[in-house]
């Protein structure tokens, strides 16, 4: 039987290296975001209220093709961010900051609410918190060019949305991890922590941790 987990979070606050430690944990398949480089993003940064809809519809519609994959896959799977996310999120953010009209933006969210329907929710939602200044200095850790210039406003927007999204989120069993101080990798304590939490609802599909 297939079973899925679902990751969530902010930008930065650890989705993939827990998608990484679950799936070398436990033995399951990793679904990641669609790594084909989306081709209106030169054109997005450049005038974003012409090219916001055509960007976010291409991030849309390959993250329902992931779903869809998802759907398909036996046994357990763990996803990288999902397609509630891009729309509740990010699309949002950028309707709420007019960089998107009305017009696109009903587009948008009728294409949305229509995947909606023809897609399974996740088994077990593990959202991930932490506070800003944890946030902003993993994004300088890591390195990654676009987000070095990231406005804080927009992160606080984000993180914003995220909560006010998660509050209302009621498709799955919902876990919450605050991770400013968590380190599953390198502390036993906290990696069999998460290990019980996860397991307490999820606990005959994950079976065994795999021997490392």
């Amino acid at each position: 039987m297939r079973r899925s987990i679902a990751i969530a979070g902010n930008i930065g606050v650890g989705k993939s290296t827990l998608v990484e430690f679950l799936s070398r944990t436990y033995g399951i398949q990793p679904f990641y975001e669609p790594s084909e480089d989306n081709p209106y993003l030169p054109d997005f940064y450049k005038d974003m209220r012409r090219w916001s809809f055509h960007s976010q519809l291409y991030y849309l519609s390959n993250k329902f093709r992931l779903h869809q994959a998802l759907d398909q896959a036996p046994g357990v799977v763990v996803l990288d961010r999902t397609i509630f996310e891009d729309a509740e999120i990010f699309a949002t953010a950028l309707h709420d900051m007019r960089r998107m009209d009305q017009r696109d933006w009903e587009t948008y969210w009728g294409f949305y609410q229509s995947i909606l329907k023809a897609i399974s929710p996740p088994d077990l939602m593990i959202y991930l918190r932490c506070s800003m200044r944890t946030l902003r200095k993993r994004i300088r850790l890591r390195g990654r060019e676009m987000e070095q210039d990231m406005p804080l406003a927009y992160l606080k927007r984000l993180d914003s949305l995220y909560e006010r999204w998660i509050k209302s989120y009621d498709m799955s069993d919902v876990l919450v991890l605050e991770t400013d101080q968590l380190d599953y990798i390198h502390d036993l304590v906290h990696r069999l922590d998460v290990m019980e939490q996860i397991e307490s609802v999820l606990p005959p599909e994950l079976g065994k941790p795999a021997c490392n």
